[in-house]
């Protein structure tokens, strides 16, 4: 090879090595590029998740400031008294407590913060609730010779309501206001939508009995007409002694009363050590083992819920299992949202095949339990100013009484028990609107004030 072709050689390989040197230059500043696009990538996603993080917690956070108006009476006294009188007639009657109502006229009318309306609504459906037992204590189930409280029921259920109950009230100071709001309209449009067809269905039956009646009637039979079948010789009222299943009864008292000694146990312990965890864990034994109890002895047939008519002793271990979860549903649900359990068992019941009037009453019977234990949580929290909670109790107690006698003359008269559900699903469906308004409204207000919205903490607010 001669010396020009030695020259092309290494022209060439310069050429080359310059173009390598330019494309490795090139694929460095690419992937340079590459990898700063990523690094900045993962910062944003850093800074989201952790602005995520900021939003719904802040170690240590306590937001709650309570806001408690004085106790004047003036037009807030007024308009709030007879709404709350109204509320506590419809919850009683349709075994809800009313605490949908109660709540946001605890807030827009009369003043108090969200989280003391709650407290207070919770006081009201208790005192609604007492009146209510006390009137259903004497009645009789409206086609069986029995009480209208099922108290197989509500041994099945009042336990593990009172358990949802204790963990619904510590989800309480917990949970951001917008997040129970949203949980409440979601749960209360789709158990009044529930209701609602329910009723719709009862009216519908009701309808055919008046015209099954009528015909026979028309063909010459003779009689009082009836919606619901009577039983012979059956007493409408009775004695309080008389119809109470006082073991029942006591078992339900044994529950109350051991649950509510943990939670005075718990009220002297350091938060968050490992005794306050173990006063509020042992409350999960003692109420499952109240219901577990009821759900085996009618999963083995030694006991029926007798109102379920039929299907009385047809019980799966699945539906037994989901009962006893639904009651601890609902009564974390009426911890969090000051509401009454009903809200929730009242439509199952009416599922489960029970009469209105016995559901009514059950549902209202396990509050009476649920919303004690409530107040007495409340009141170790310091939620709630003590007079305005005294009156407001007085008014909820005597609206109830008033509205169980009105209602139950009512049917009496038109021979539609159908009324009952009706009630039920427009006291759920008022309360979905109006705390799911008031909600959107706090919620609204906390964004344009750039407020913190997250979790706060238990150990924060009772340290």
């Amino acid at each position: 090879m001669g010396q020009s072709g030695l020259m092309n050689i290494v022209l060439f390989s310069t050429i080359l090595v310059g173009f390598l040197l330019v494309f490795v230059s090139a694929n460095e500043e690419t992937l340079k590029e590459v990898a700063s696009a990523e690094i900045e990538m993962e910062e944003i996603e850093v800074s989201l998740l952790r602005k995520t993080i900021n939003f719904l917690w802040q170690s240590g956070q306590n937001t709650y400031e309570h806001v408690w108006p004085e106790l004047e009476f003036d037009w807030r006294i007024v308009v709030g008294s007879l709404i709350g009188f109204f509320g506590a007639s419809f919850g009683s009657v349709g075994g809800v407590g009313g605490g949908g109502i109660f709540v946001p006229m605890l807030t827009l009318i009369i003043g108090f913060d969200s989280k003391s309306s709650t407290a207070i609504s919770k006081c009201m459906i208790m005192g609604a609730a007492v009146s209510t037992v006390y009137y259903n204590l004497k009645q009789r189930h409206p086609t069986m010779d029995m009480p209208v409280i099922d108290y197989d029921l509500a041994l099945l259920f009042q336990p593990v309501l009172v358990l949802g109950i204790s963990i619904g009230v510590a989800f309480n100071v917990i949970f951001a206001d917008w997040m129970i709001t949203v949980l409440l309209i979601i749960l209360f449009l789709f158990t009044s939508t529930k209701a609602f067809l329910k009723g719709v269905d009862a009216w519908k039956k009701e309808t055919i009995m008046f015209k099954e009646t009528a015909q026979r009637l028309s063909n010459g039979d003779s009689g009082d007409y009836k919606v619901l079948p009577a039983v012979p010789d059956k007493k409408e009222e009775v004695s309080i002694r008389e119809n109470v299943h006082w073991p029942s009864v006591g078992i339900l008292f044994a529950v109350w009363f051991a649950i509510l000694g943990l939670e005075i146990a718990q009220k002297y312990t350091t938060t968050c050590t490992v005794l306050f965890w173990v006063t509020n864990l042992a409350q999960i034994p003692i109420a499952l083992g109240a219901s577990g109890y009821e759900a085996y002895m009618l999963y083995t047939g030694k006991r029926v819920i007798a109102s379920r008519g039929d299907a009385a002793g047809n019980w799966k271990v699945y539906q037994l299992v989901l009962c006893l979860f639904t009651g601890m549903s609902a009564g974390m649900v009426g911890g969090l949202l000051g509401l009454g359990g009903g809200f929730i068992l009242g439509p199952l019941f009416l599922e489960l095949g029970i009469p209105p009037q016995v559901s009514s009453a059950t549902a209202t019977f396990a509050m009476m339990f649920s919303s004690s234990m409530s107040v007495v949580e409340y009141y170790l929290l310091k939620r709630f100013p003590v007079p305005y909670a005294a009156y407001f109790v007085a008014v909820a107690t005597f609206a109830a009484l008033v509205g169980q006698i009105l209602v139950r003359r009512l049917i009496a008269i038109i021979g539609r028990a159908s009324l009952i559900i009706f009630i039920l699903a427009f006291t759920i469906f008022v309360s979905a609107i109006s705390l799911g308004g008031v909600g959107i409204s706090n919620m609204v207000y906390k964004i344009q004030q750039h407020e913190y919205m997250g979790f706060d903490s238990l150990c924060a607010y009772a340290a």
